[in-house]
């Protein structure tokens, strides 16, 4: 199979339901072998806007019912949604953040696109837990999303204004068992300012 039709190329991914496309799932899709003909055929797709450009050899299919916080995971894995955008969905931040943060176990980055700003920021691998699936998409607990934006606090990396937080929600028993996890001093102090 040396050309394959943007169109043809569109039903066949659509027909696999896949949301995200690279070019190995394109390889393995359509049984290409050469590396040429795979971004010869995604470069079709984008031209025709049938796929939009993630970031480096990503793709999200055109017209898929992808919410932002799928779109995060998918750009770096391993990552779950924290920090200001788990909190404001939880409605425990009270305005929306611009950009979509995300914890990570990978370097920290920020990667545009489609017009949004995705915040990957690194956290130690035994800081990597309480997330969840939610819908198809990784999210932190209401209260590791705390923790962890308490955390990038008391390292000066993040900024929180801990009186404008809307706590009622969270399980006061199960955030302060996470809190004794984190060992860091700063951390400790941060946190019995919360006052629970």
């Amino acid at each position: 199979m040396t050309s394959i039709s943007a169109i043809k190329a569109i039903r066949v991914i659509n027909q696999s339901r896949l949301q995200f496309v690279t070019p190995t799932a394109i390889s393995q899709l359509f049984d290409l072998t050469k590396k040429n003909t795979v971004y010869k055929l995604l470069q079709r797709l984008e031209k025709y806007q049938l796929i939009h450009r993630l970031n480096h050899g990503q793709y999200l299919v055109a017209n898929s019912s992808v919410t932002d916080f799928a779109i995060a995971n998918s750009l770096v894995t391993p990552s779950y949604v924290s920090f200001e955008s788990a909190l404001s969905f939880y409605g425990i931040l009270a305005q929306f953040p611009y950009p979509i943060t995300s914890a990570t176990t990978k370097k920290s980055v920020v990667i545009d696109a489609l017009d949004k700003e995705f915040q990957f920021t690194r956290l130690s691998d035994r800081f990597f837990f309480g997330y969840q699936s939610i819908n198809h998409q990784l999210i932190a607990s209401p209260e590791k999303a705390l923790i962890d934006g308490l955390y990038l606090m008391s390292k000066g990396l993040r900024r929180l204004d801990l009186d404008g937080l809307d706590l009622t929600s969270i399980n006061k028993n199960h955030l302060k068992q996470l809190a004794l996890k984190i060992s860091f001093r700063p951390f400790s102090k941060l946190f019995l300012k919360l006052h629970l």
